[in-house]
């Protein structure tokens, strides 16, 4: 075992000392129960698998039934689906781990067919995204969302609130933000999709306090030292930009520091784009690590070495793996070993039953 892998060492992170390095990245997987989108037995076996990992972050679970923008992604705002969180949390910690709950709401990236009596998504400005939404009926083109009224958004921070409450109620160890990917707040924080003209638009500081309401509310649920952000600076994902990229989360990087949260989740562009493309080359923990005083994780295509790399440097603290995590359940194991990994299969990404989500081997099977 690669007992000086530093990966492998504990680290601090909030009120918490992780026993490792690795965290498992929040991954849409699309495998609740419908209509309800409620977590269930098969989800509880997935989490429980990958419970070696120092901290795992749930898949994005929306905070209302406005927030949900994909079929069958389970939700925080209704007892029964705190019921279903129940049994998965107590299974991570079972096994000794640590596990926080993303929060989200989607903003424009849905459709109205999942949409509470079929009303259009909603923004802060009304703005069409290009792409396409997934759809039960398959996929359709975004519709123009409708821009929230100032008044409104009071209401969004509530839920943001309650869904803390409901984290709380089903026994998790902490709650993320999902501040990233093209999603509401992040919509709020960039102005390819904020034109607004009152309090939410305009300066950095408009724009980010939408984000900083919802802050707060989750934090007076749970305390600063157990609640952490995702944000994605370089993201173009859900058709985002920002006029000024570096400006704005340079702001939002120093904005964070009164907050003392657990940890900033930075996704980075992908490792495997850096390396092909010089337009990816622009690494976020590098920009925004002299600015930002607290614990950093970094996602973005890392691999064992990169990632040790990353944490030996002083980059980041901790990395997130995606993929890595959906094909290798014993992910730390196996980097512990250097062992071979499992290769995945995105047509088992999306969806489906337990073939590509929890039928993986670990090195313990494959070698029986």
């Amino acid at each position: 075992m690669s007992e000086s892998l530093k990966l492998l060492t504990p680290v601090q992170v909030g009120r918490y000392e992780l026993r490792n390095r690795i965290v498992m990245a929040p991954l849409t997987r699309n495998r609740a129960t419908g209509p309800d989108n409620i977590p269930n037995d098969l989800n509880v076996l997935y989490y429980q698998q990958r419970a070696s990992a120092g901290l795992i972050i749930t898949e994005a679970s929306q905070i209302s039934p406005q927030g949900q923008g994909y079929p069958l992604t389970p939700g925080i705002h209704s007892p029964e689906q705190v019921e279903g969180w129940k049994p998965i949390v107590q299974a991570v910690h079972d096994r000794g781990g640590c596990i926080f709950l993303q929060l989200w709401h989607v903003g424009r990236i849905s459709h109205p067919s999942l949409q509470p009596d079929g009303a259009l998504p909603v923004a802060p400005s009304a703005i069409q995204p290009a792409g396409m939404a997934a759809t039960f009926q398959g996929e359709q083109p975004f519709v123009t969302p409708r821009a929230l009224e100032t008044e409104e958004i009071a209401g969004i921070v509530e839920d943001y609130r309650r869904a803390a409450e409901n984290a709380l109620a089903a026994g998790f160890d902490g709650v993320e933000v999902h501040g990233a990917n093209g999603y509401l707040i992040d919509q709020f924080l960039q102005d390819g999709t904020n034109q607004r003209s009152d309090r939410y638009g305009g300066s950095f500081e408009n724009r980010s306090r939408f984000l900083r309401e919802v802050l707060d509310a989750v934090i007076s649920v749970w305390g600063s030292d157990r609640v952490g952000l995702r944000l994605s600076p370089w993201g173009q994902f859900n058709d985002m930009r920002d006029s000024d990229p570096v400006g704005l989360f340079s702001y939002v990087a120093q904005m964070l520091n009164p907050y003392n949260l657990a940890y900033l989740h930075w996704i980075e562009p992908r490792w495997d784009k850096a390396e092909e493309s010089p337009e990816f080359n622009q690494m976020a923990t590098p920009v925004f690590r002299s600015l930002y005083n607290g614990p950093v994780i970094a996602a973005g295509g890392y691999s064992r070495s990169t990632a040790e790399a990353a944490i030996a440097s002083g980059a980041a603290d901790l990395v997130a793996f995606g993929r890595l995590y959906i094909s290798n359940p014993d992910l730390v194991e196996r980097f512990a070993l250097d062992a071979p990994l499992n290769p995945y299969d995105r047509n088992t990404f999306y969806g489906g039953d337990e073939h590509g989500y929890t039928d993986y081997p670990s090195l313990e099977a494959a070698s029986v």
